[in-house]
């Protein structure tokens, strides 16, 4: 909006020339997301507080989460609040890719919320099933899919598949593109969802996923980087970066109030819509593959329990101590804060073996 508002300024006013630079109104979103977050936190607590929103924590995790009981919860709105509005604020509204973007983000976290707000009514942890979870995130995701498929006619996108390592490899997905875009949406959405089991552990993860996809998603958008990485090009998605700065604004601002011990949790509301939009964002840029190695976390969270619940039902045997891997850990003995730190640790580095590949092609 403030581009729209200020840069046909730019002759009486030359400071707003700097609204025409995806840089500038990036380094501004993140700025915007972590001030909203800041002012809005403690707003946000008190209130989630005065209607008794706390988080109810299931009985076979680990004993020390006990206590954590009576810490509000669903504070994912405020991520969603400062990430909508700094967005807003700042990305070119003439895009047609942020406005499937910022729908795919808010259908997760509407499905997310409704999940909250039944645990909460019925004061245990139990929301939404799974299978009307998992349906209603199926038809957001539909959605969004079936968007990106029909924008081919635009010749600014197409189905084909980008594959790490092989530059010469980009098959054509056809009509196969849409379950495949639902896989990943779905996928990435339930993977950050997993790993949102200790304090400052999901979004501190998220935040590192969305600065490397902010870079990979200006490069996508600019014609002579992605020629110069050997990456698709498609053409209006460097005003996306600024989604994804926006976002990392919004991560730092939570992190501020869920950092060990969390005054709030995001809840569903939070962790399902974070994981959609990174996933969204991925497909919008052709860097869906990419994501299994900047997400490894979210990978290796997600995978122990498909493990954990493979091996109990074919074996009656459990692989780790308890599953997601992150309690696996904690239950051996780590620290909370020990296991978090090590966990970005681990982010960190594959988001920087992600960003690797494109040069090792």
């Amino acid at each position: 909006m403030l581009y729209h508002l200020l840069y046909p300024l730019h002759e009486l006013v030359p400071a707003f020339r700097l609204f025409r630079y995806i840089t500038f109104r990036g380094a501004l979103a993140i700025l915007i997301a972590l001030l909203i977050s800041l002012a809005l936190g403690p707003v946000l607590i008190r209130f989630l507080q005065r209607l008794n929103l706390r988080q109810y924590i299931r009985e076979e995790g680990p004993a020390a989460h006990q206590a954590k009981g009576g810490t509000p919860t669903m504070g994912g709105i405020l991520i969603l609040a400062a990430l909508s509005i700094s967005a807003l604020l700042c990305i070119r509204w003439d895009s047609p890719l942020f406005w499937v973007l910022l729908f795919s983000t808010l259908a997760f976290g509407a499905i997310g919320f409704a999940d909250d707000f039944l645990k909460m009514r019925r004061r245990q942890n139990l929301g939404l099933t799974s299978k009307q979870k998992f349906m209603l995130q199926v038809i957001a995701a539909l959605a969004v899919a079936w968007f990106l498929y029909d924008y081919r006619q635009t010749g600014r996108f197409d189905s084909t598949l980008t594959v790490p390592f092989f530059k010469e490899l980009h098959p054509d997905l056809g009509l196969l593109f849409i379950p495949f875009a639902v896989l990943v949406i779905v996928g990435a959405s339930n993977a950050v969802n997993l790993t949102d089991g200790l304090d400052g552990l999901a979004i501190g993860s998220t935040l590192i996923a969305a600065a490397t996809y902010a870079v990979l998603t200006y490069a996508a958008g600019n014609a002579k980087i992605a020629d110069y990485l050997d990456i698709p090009f498609v053409k209006d998605t460097g005003e996306l970066s600024i989604f994804a700065a926006a976002l990392v604004g919004a991560s730092l601002g939570f992190l501020w109030y869920n950092a060990h011990p969390a005054q709030v949790f995001m809840g569903d509301v939070g962790s399902l819509a974070l994981g959609a939009g990174i996933g969204t964002l991925a497909l919008m840029i052709k860097q869906e593959l990419l994501l299994v190695i900047v997400g490894g976390l979210f990978v290796m969270e997600a995978a122990s329990v498909i493990i954990q619940v493979a091996s109990y039902k074919s074996r009656g045997k459990r692989v780790f101590r308890c599953a997601p891997i992150h309690h696996h850990f904690e239950m051996g003995g780590w620290k909370e804060t020990q296991v978090v730190i090590r966990f970005w640790i681990l982010a960190i580095l594959f988001a920087l073996m992600g960003l690797a590949t494109l040069k090792i092609r």
